[in-house]
């Protein structure tokens, strides 16, 4: 995915501001080998490819200027409190040969036809919706995809579950849940309610006869 900006000459708040008010967002790339550059970019552009997930976990092309291409990550956005409006971006290069740490997506799939869900009609809590790895950039996933086909009720899935793609870690030195499956607190009365009512019925029956 390509990114365009152009070099920003002028910093501070005062700045920043008139900078936003034509449209443009302030920016900074940063790591590798090379000194930080301050970066404008156009806001409608980075407003939408904000919107999408692959934008957030893939490594991105940033030309600056016309320039040639420098291989980056998201690093950082600050977005308006209650506006729909980018307020700053922040981006890291990447190098090929040294890995990096990135927060990715969780993409849960089967829980429909899992046993919790067919047998029990379990709700599927999704308790992390990512998960921090490292990996070379080119290893990088977009996403990395979480098989819930077998999952029963009163079991849950771990991090160590995971099927993770070649090249790639994560990082954490737990081993935390990361979906579970849990019968609605509404059908667990429900179901008592039955058995309860169930028991009953045979003792009613000899008084019925009596009459």
């Amino acid at each position: 995915m390509k990114v365009i900006a152009t070099t920003r000459e002028l910093q501070g708040t005062s700045a920043s501001r008139r900078l936003r008010n034509t449209g443009k967002v302030p920016g900074i790339v940063y790591g590798g080998t090379k000194k930080p550059v301050n970066i404008e970019l156009d806001h409608n552009n980075l407003f939408h490819a904000l919107r999408k997930e692959s934008f957030h976990s893939s490594i991105l092309d940033l030309e600056i200027d016309g320039k040639g291409n420098q291989q980056v990550l998201l690093r950082d956005v600050q977005m308006h409190p209650f506006k729909q409006q980018v307020l700053h971006i922040d981006f890291q290069r990447v190098a090929a040969d040294q890995k990096i740490n990135v927060d990715v997506p969780l993409h849960f799939i089967n829980a429909e036809n899992s046993p919790a869900v067919k047998l029990n009609a379990a709700v599927v809590s999704h308790v992390a919706t990512e998960i921090e790895i490292t990996c070379l950039p080119a290893d990088l996933p977009e996403f990395i995809t979480v098989d819930l086909a077998e999952l029963t009720v009163g079991h849950s899935v771990h991090v160590s579950d995971i099927q993770l793609p070649a090249g790639v870690t994560v990082v954490t030195t737990e081993n935390p849940v990361i979906a579970m499956a849990v019968i609605p607190r509404g059908a667990i009365e429900e179901a008592a309610s039955t058995e309860t009512t169930d028991a009953a019925a045979p003792a009613a029956a000899p008084a019925a006869d009596k009459k």
